[in-house]
C-alpha cells in the first residue's frame, strides 16, 4: 500500500516536472538574441563594476585583465576592487596595475572581521555608495568576461532601459568528472533563468554577472532587511528590485555577455557551494519559486526512496522506477539541448545520463542541509 502512494506521488510529480520543463524550453527559445545595432556608433552610459573578493590571488589578474580589454571606451568605465579581509596577495596584486580605471575599497575599514554575517552585501553596498556610474555591473574574481561585454551591456540597457539586467554564466571545465558535471548541472540552471526572468514567472539571477541601476539600488536602500542573511546578494536583491518595478527586469541573451567562471575542484567544496544556495531558498520574499523547488526537491527525493525500496525490498515497481529514470533524463535533455547550442557545449550532453545518479543524490542532500545544516565560505562558517 505504502509503495503505490508512493508510486503514484512520484508520477504526479514526474508528471509535473515534464511540463515545467516544456514550457521552460519554449520561453527559453523564445528570448530573442541581441546584436548591438549597426547603427550604433557612440555610447553615452557610464559604468561601475564592482568586484568584491577574498583570497583571489589566483584570479584576480586574469580577470582584470580581461576587463581592461574591453572594446568600451576606457573613459565610460571604472572598476571598483572591494577586498574582504583578504589573507594573501590579491590586493598586491591589484596594486601592480597603477590603472587609473581601477580603484581598491578594504573593507577593513568600514568593519571589523567578525562583526557582521553578509561581508559579500557589505562589499557590493559599499562599492556602489563610491561608483560614479549610473549602470552598475557586478561580477566576480574568479570570472573572465569577453571583451564586448561592456559595449553590449550599455547598448541593452540604453535600447530597453531596464532597472536590472540578468546575463548568462557559464562554469568552465576539465576533464574531472565533478568540473564536468557542475558545468552541465549549472548550464540548466542557467537556462531556467533566462527563461524565467524573461516571462517574468519567478526570479533567479547570478551577480558574477549582473547590472543594475544604481540610482534604484538607493532608492531601494540597496540590502537594508536583507544583509542580515550571509547569501543572496543577486536574487534577494532582485527580488526587492522586482517588488517595486515588475517588468523593469530583463534577461540579455547574447554570447558576447557570456561570463565565464571557474568551478570547484572537489566534490566536498561542490556540495558546500550548493548548500550555500539552498540556504536562502526559504529566505525569499518572492514564493513563486518555492512550488518549483518543491517539485525539484520531492521528484528526485521521492525517485530515489523508491529506487532504494526497488533495489533492496520490493522489486515490483521496477519497471516503474526506470520509466521514471528515463522519464527524467529525456526531459531534462530536451530542455538542455538549445540551452547548450547557446553556451556551445552541445558535445558534452553525452555524458549528461551517466550524471544522473549523482545529480538525483546532491539535490536531496543539498536541499536539506542547506535547510537544516551549516556550509563554509571563504573560511568563514556560515549557520
Amino acid at each position: 500500500m505504502i509503495q503505490s502512494a508512493l508510486v503514484l506521488i512520484t508520477l504526479a510529480l514526474l508528471f509535473a516536472y515534464i511540463v515545467l520543463l516544456l514550457l521552460y524550453r519554449f520561453f527559453w527559445n523564445s528570448i530573442p538574441t541581441f546584436s548591438i545595432p549597426a547603427s550604433k556608433d557612440s555610447f553615452q552610459t557610464f559604468i561601475s563594476i564592482i568586484i568584491p573578493c577574498r583570497n583571489e590571488e589566483n584570479n584576480i589578474a586574469a580577470l582584470l585583465d580581461s576587463i581592461l580589454l574591453q572594446s568600451y571606451p576606457v573613459n565610460l568605465f571604472e572598476i571598483i576592487v572591494v577586498d574582504d579581509f583578504s589573507t594573501d596577495n590579491t590586493i598586491k596584486i591589484v596594486e601592480r596595475y597603477e590603472n587609473a580605471t581601477i580603484k581598491i575599497i578594504s573593507l577593513k575599514n568600514y568593519c571589523t572581521d567578525g562583526a557582521i554575517n553578509s561581508y559579500k552585501k557589505k562589499a557590493i553596498e559599499i562599492g556602489v555608495a563610491a561608483a560614479k556610474g549610473e549602470l552598475i555591473v557586478t561580477t566576480d574574481a574568479d570570472c573572465i568576461v569577453k571583451k564586448d561585454w561592456l559595449k553590449t551591456i550599455s547598448s541593452f540597457f540604453e535600447k530597453h532601459h531596464p532597472v536590472m539586467i540578468v546575463m548568462p554564466v557559464v562554469i568552465s571545465h576539465s576533464s574531472s568528472f565533478i568540473q564536468r558535471f557542475q558545468s552541465i548541472d549549472f548550464m540548466c540552471l542557467q537556462g531556467i533563468t533566462g527563461a524565467a526572468v524573461f516571462k517574468n514567472i519567478h526570479g533567479m539571477c547570478n551577480g558574477a554577472n549582473l547590472a543594475y541601476s544604481k540610482k534604484v539600488f538607493e532608492e531601494l536602500d540597496g540590502f537594508k532587511d536583507i544583509n542580515h542573511i550571509a547569501s543572496g546578494d543577486d536574487m534577494m536583491l532582485m527580488q526587492k528590485f522586482s517588488k517595486k518595478y515588475s517588468g523593469g527586469i530583463l534577461y540579455l541573451k547574447s554570447e558576447d555577455v557570456i561570463v565565464e567562471t571557474i568551478p570547484t575542484n572537489t566534490v566536498r567544496e561542490f556540495l558546500n557551494q550548493r548548500i550555500r544556495w539552498a540556504s536562502k531558498a526559504d529566505k525569499y520574499q518572492d514564493k513563486s519559486l518555492m512550488p518549483v523547488l518543491l517539485i525539484v526537491y520531492l521528484l528526485n527525493l521521492f525517485t530515489f526512496v523508491l529506487l532504494i525500496d526497488t533495489l533492496f525490498f520490493n522489486n515490483s515497481y521496477a519497471m516503474v522506477v526506470l520509466i521514471v529514470l528515463l522519464s527524467k533524463t529525456m526531459v531534462e535533455l530536451f530542455f538542455l539541448f538549445p540551452v547548450a547550442v547557446f553556451f556551445n557545449k552541445q558535445s558534452s550532453l553525452w555524458l549528461f545520463p551517466f550524471l544522473q545518479p549523482f545529480h538525483i543524490l546532491y539535490t536531496i542532500i543539498a536541499g536539506w542541509l542547506g535547510k537544516f545544516g551549516t556550509y563554509t565560505w571563504k573560511e568563514r562558517r556560515v549557520k
